[in-house]
């Protein structure tokens, strides 16, 4: 029973991350291969995040986390200061581009085990979102849908309340 109505989540599903987040500029904070982990830290702490996207020039060569820097430095007793990023980063990375959905995105992580993908456009990384994004897109989402729902409802309710 095809009736060309969608679903809430349908809705969700089809609309690519540009349209949802739009023209919102998303902060890359990034560190170089060449970089010690404790500048690599230290980054991550100022912007308040624990992860970084890894640009070699313009070019994604990897990631790095608070996370790798625990399991590969700290826990192994090697020096923040002599560790390069190069030396503990992951360099098999999970990208999307602007034109992946929400659910695409939450499938990736999921299947990955991950929590955050570079947004990657023509080559460039243009953005980074982390499940905290993700979580919101769909919250937000969802809230809207309960206020749209409402609304119709009080409106068949009662016929005499304009919607406007």
């Amino acid at each position: 029973m095809a009736t060309g109505v969608r679903t809430p989540e349908q809705l969700l599903a089809y609309r690519p991350l540009t349209e949802l987040f739009g023209d919102k500029s998303r902060s890359v904070h990034a560190a170089a291969p060449r970089d010690s982990i404790h500048s690599a830290l230290q980054r991550m702490a100022q912007h308040g995040i624990g992860f970084l996207v890894v640009l070699d020039g313009k070019r994604l060569a990897g990631v790095v986390s608070e996370r790798d820097y625990a399991r590969k430095v700290a826990l192994r007793d090697r020096s923040s200061r002599d560790t390069l990023v190069r030396d503990i980063m992951t360099t098999d990375v999970v990208t999307v581009t602007p034109k992946h959905t929400v659910p695409q995105c939450i499938a990736l992580m999921s299947a990955r085990g991950i929590r955050h993908l570079p947004i990657v456009d023509g080559g460039q990384v243009v953005g980074v979102l982390s499940a905290r994004d993700l979580l919101k897109a769909v919250v937000e989402h969802h809230e809207r849908c309960i206020r749209e729902l409402e609304l119709d409802r009080m409106t068949m309710l009662n016929p005499n309340v304009s919607s406007y």
